[in-house]
């Protein structure tokens, strides 16, 4: 079984028998509780159905503990919370406007959007198979993001606040909420050119976004506040030690960074520029989760990488300020924020990749150039996720499921489109073709070589670089198409 059953069991015994004032000092298990207090409190009643199923799940000291009844129990949780999901999937369909020029059902945006989001390969795997809790959470982003196309914005401010307040990896995205929210909420007319009317500025509009926020956090947040915890439980929040990048690098920026750095130094070694004997062993590849330093390039500090996250961003923020274009504009500076954030984030989780794939859902079906990026960015992403299934009977299954998923996304956009040129050019096919002996090698072929004792590491270095390649094309190329839009509406103004 994957390792976040025992962190999700040991999260139900934390809150189920201890007080709250232990929940962010208890130790006992490695997996420590590390996510914001309403999902503390969603444990908290979790725990209080599990002990119908079997209590001896809920003892703290018993760990790595498993039994049927707890694994149905956790897999039965999962599809439950998944209702949310699938409300939210439904509004966001009403609310998002394809073309409609399909004859069939089954060619219509709004379905071919609903399958997308809700059999989305990595959702399903992350969550269905190797277990987490992401569906009800993408749920909430959803449904918030459905909720200010409709021009709902309190209920959409509501609801990412209470997000925040589940998972803080939705932080990524929280500069998109603000500006949208600023720009389109509290401003509440423009001029004929687009600008801004800064007499429409109103204050009572952002007193209200700020009481929502203000209280969602006290909520959260006060009872460790008023135990004087609050430091205790930011530290378990942002836990900087951990190194740059997981176990397995995310396929990002770093790692390129850190291929380039173990490249480098084993030409160092070769043309003897350095000395072995002063370089640790495996210090990158050893599957721990730990700070390091690089041997060659300049070692990369938390500091550094929120300056390049920051900066990275800056101009989809820009733009979403400057021509906001509606929730259009909304969506395409979140993806921005969300790829931004994951290409150049501090110890960046693979699965965080679905925070961009899942929102570009909503653009694919409105623009050929969209689909076209979306196919790239989902295919190579989801492909980044197959090491979290290692196991020889999770091959088939993963394999399977990603072929389904690609090809109807494959067939579904390029029949949605027909009638425009080919969603991608044959290099960028090629790119995704070069994935299937890549997967071939590093599961079928590197497991017979004698590399496997020496260099157990070489699977994940290439899958991690060449999805990072993929990623990183994707990145930049919605980058381009979007600053390319506006300043296309700007000349068509002027």
């Amino acid at each position: 079984y994957s390792t976040d059953f025992e962190v999700h069991r040991n999260w139900l015994a934390i809150t189920h028998n201890l007080p709250l004032s232990q929940w962010y000092y208890e130790a006992t298990s490695e997996w420590t509780l590390d996510y914001p207090p309403f999902f503390a409190w969603f444990e908290y009643a979790l725990s209080h159905i599990a002990k119908y199923f079997d209590p001896q799940m809920l003892v703290v000291e018993n760990l790595n503990y498993t039994s049927r009844a707890t694994v149905f129990f956790q897999r039965l949780s999962v599809i439950f919370t998944d209702t949310l999901f699938i409300y939210a999937v439904h509004e966001c369909c009403r609310c998002i406007n394809g073309k409609r020029t399909a004859k069939d059902i089954l060619e219509k945006p709004t379905f071919i959007l609903a399958v997308l989001l809700l059999w989305n390969f990595g959702l399903l795997i992350v969550d269905h198979i190797h277990f987490q809790y992401n569906g009800f959470l993408f749920g909430l982003m959803l449904l918030s993001v459905a909720r200010l196309c409709q021009k709902r914005y309190l209920e959409g401010a509501l609801l990412f606040a209470v997000l925040l307040h589940f998972k803080h990896i939705y932080i990524y995205v929280a500069p998109a909420y603000g500006i949208y929210l600023l720009r389109s909420y509290c401003f509440t007319a423009n001029n004929a050119d687009g600008s801004l009317k800064w007499r429409s500025f109103s204050f009572l509009h952002v007193t209200l976004l700020g009481l929502i926020v203000c209280l969602v956090s006290a909520l959260s947040l006060g009872p460790f506040l008023v135990l004087g915890q609050l430091p205790q439980v930011l530290s378990r929040l942002f836990p900087f030690k951990r190194g740059l990048c997981h176990a397995y690098w995310a396929p990002n920026f770093w790692a390129l960074y850190n291929a380039m750095d173990k490249a480098l130094t084993v030409l160092g070694l070769k043309c003897n520029f350095l000395d072995g004997t002063k370089i640790p062993k495996a210090s990158m590849t050893g599957g721990l989760v730990q700070e390091f330093q690089h041997t060659v390039l300049p070692s990369v500090t938390p500091l550094a990488t929120l300056i390049c996250t920051f900066i990275a961003i800056l101009p989809s923020v820009f733009c979403l300020w400057f021509k906001p274009q509606g929730p259009r504009g909304f969506l395409q500076c979140l993806v921005l924020c969300a790829l931004s954030s994951f290409m150049f984030g501090w110890h960046v989780h693979e699965k965080a990749i679905l925070l961009a794939i899942l929102p570009l859902s909503l653009l694919s079906i409105q623009r050929a150039k969209d689909a076209g990026i979306y196919l790239i960015l989902a295919t190579t992403g989801h492909f980044s996720l197959f090491p979290l299934l290692f196991t020889p009977p999770e091959l088939p299954i993963k394999i399977l499921l990603m072929l389904l998923f690609t090809v109807y996304s494959f067939s579904s956009l390029k029949s949605l489109f027909r009638r425009e040129k080919p969603l991608l050019n044959w290099l960028e096919t090629i790119y995704l073709i070069q994935l299937v002996p890549l997967e071939i090698f590093c599961e079928i072929i590197f497991p017979l070589t004698p590399w496997k004792q020496h260099f157990p590491f070489i699977p994940l270095l290439l899958t991690s670089v060449y999805c990072a390649l993929g990623i990183t094309y994707a990145w930049l190329k919605l980058y381009i198409s979007v600053l390319t839009e506006r300043i296309s509406v700007r000349q068509k103004a002027e």
